[in-house]
């Protein structure tokens, strides 16, 4: 059955690539023949082009772009305080973490996000079209296909968005050479408006659940991944009634819950699709994540930064038995050699790693944690840091966190931080962080660049700290330049106002 499902992946994307991203499109043709005008016909090629948009995220697909789970651990981790780069780091991820990005700089490279929105809007575009061809093909079997497809691009814009600001907006499909046109980027702001609407259509489309097994609600996006990546947006975009209004449609369901504290790694990370997870990519021994290349010991090009276990996880020195954060040592990194664990881990021991042959851990976009975490954000800013504390420590628990830094939660300022350094814990190497610090950095026109500076204090070598810091101080550097390759192909495009 699984290899069936895996032979679906491969022949959507090989169907899909025939409408995407080449000046010889024409020329290009899937191994059995079938091109553009003769695919889409049956409800089973529609679901076939959504599975290929998920497939789209799990591989790169061609050699000029990186699985875009690479790019989300870069994009969320590199220029943070939670990684240090590894010995077989290259030069431009040593750029990233030391804050010297060029425009060549290969984790500039937007070409896979914009692959799979493409993929997206020919769904979106074409699907419809298969009402008229198949009497089986129902209309809520449509709004459940373009439903997830707006939510994909969605979530592929919001990522773009937070990396590089403004990014141009292509919301029609690329099915010939007439459609390859050059645009220009569009303002964040209206990318973001575009999100909401899109995720609010695509809420009304989206069933709560797919009625299959666990795996498949977690590995498609249901309405409640809707509604998380839409609290997520609202909170980038300060609007914090909206945000908590969202959290507390997956919260209020009760259709998720907190994987226990000792189950925490196995359950999330090493057999995947837990009753905590909201919608996460799934690989499988046919398609496998990039981070045996990452995070492994012969090949590590990551490592947990050296602070974690006294100043973020903490030290237990008091008990005869010491006790440890369950989401720290042997579960987000190993103790022995602060290999980042989540990903390569093959126990909750910190034993051994996975093989390379073995390397499907999942990557988790939401959780209930999230929702968790986000509504106390949100609920924070909106001058209740007491009802948000209530909601971190429910984290907390489950964790089996230490106390490192007292919780004040009769102060709004200081209950932002404690649920930031809260987040650290919970979502360690999951992405998130950079997009955590720069979310607070930028709020109230920058008051909170503190958070910015010191983390470049921890991560930036001593030599390079004061220029990181000077950089840091303008706004503009905290998006990536546009890759070269882009402006070349482009000419409507405009570098990000830094690297002029």
């Amino acid at each position: 059955m699984k290899k069936n499902i895996l032979k679906q992946i491969v022949m959507a994307a090989l169907l899909l690539s025939a409408f995407t991203g080449c000046k010889k499109w024409l020329d290009l043709k899937p191994l059995d023949g079938i091109v553009g005008d003769e695919f889409w016909q049956t409800k089973e090629q529609v679901d076939a082009a959504v599975t290929g948009i998920y497939a789209s995220m799990l591989a790169s697909g061609d050699s000029r772009s990186l699985a875009l789970t690479e790019y989300m651990f870069i994009w969320g981790e590199a220029r943070a305080d939670m990684v240090t780069p590894g010995s077989r780091a290259n030069q431009d991820e040593l750029d990233i973490v030391n804050l010297n990005i060029l425009p060549t700089n290969l984790f500039a490279n937007w070409a896979g996000f914009y692959k799979t929105i493409n993929y997206c809007n020919v769904l979106i575009q074409l699907a419809p079209e298969v009402l008229s061809r198949d009497n089986t093909f129902t209309q809520q079997h449509l709004d459940r296909a373009v439903g997830q497809a707006l939510a994909v691009r969605s979530l592929m814009y919001f990522y773009l968005v937070r990396v590089f600001r403004d990014v141009p907006l292509k919301l029609d499909a690329t099915v010939s050479d007439d459609d390859i046109t050059p645009i220009p980027k569009s303002a964040s702001n209206i990318i973001l408006d575009q999100i909401v609407a899109d995720l609010k259509e695509a809420e009304q489309k989206l069933p709560l659940s797919y009625g299959g097994t666990a795996s498949f609600d977690k590995g498609r996006i249901t309405r409640y991944g809707v509604n998380a990546i839409l609290a997520d947006v609202y909170l980038w975009m300060e609007h914090y009634a909206e945000a908590a209004a969202e959290c507390d449609k997956i919260i209020n369901a009760n259709a998720f819950s907190l994987v226990a504290g000792g189950d925490f790694f196995t359950d999330i990370f090493l057999t995947g699709a837990s009753r905590e997870t909201i919608f996460e990519l799934q690989y499988d021994q046919q398609i496998l994540n990039p981070f045996y290349n990452m995070h492994t010991p012969s090949r590590r090009r990551w490592s947990g930064a050296l602070h974690l276990p006294e100043e973020v996880f903490g030290l237990d020195l008091v008990n005869a038995e010491p006790q440890l954060d369950y989401r720290g040592e042997d579960a987000a990194y190993r103790g022995g050699d602060f290999g980042i664990w989540k990903y390569v881990g093959a126990d909750n021991e910190g034993g051994s790693y996975r093989t390379l042959d073995q390397s499907f851990a999942p990557w988790v976009f939401y959780r209930l944690a999230d929702a968790l975490l986000m509504k106390a954000e949100a609920i924070n800013q909106l001058d209740q840091p007491l009802e948000a504390s209530r909601l971190v420590k429910a984290i907390r628990a489950r964790g089996r966190a230490l106390e490192i830094t007292p919780m004040d939660s009769t102060d709004k300022s200081a209950m932002q931080s404690f649920i930031l350094e809260e987040r650290q814990r919970e979502f360690a190497f999951e992405g998130k962080r950079w997009f955590d610090l720069l979310r607070a950095a930028k709020r109230n026109n920058y008051e909170g660049i503190s958070f910015l500076l010191n983390s470049a204090a921890i991560s930036v070598p001593a030599s390079l700290q004061q220029a990181a810091f000077n950089k840091l101080r303008d706004p503009n550097s905290h998006y990536l330049p546009i890759y070269a390759y882009e402006l070349q192909t482009n000419p409507l495009l405009e570098q990000n106002p830094y690297y002029k």
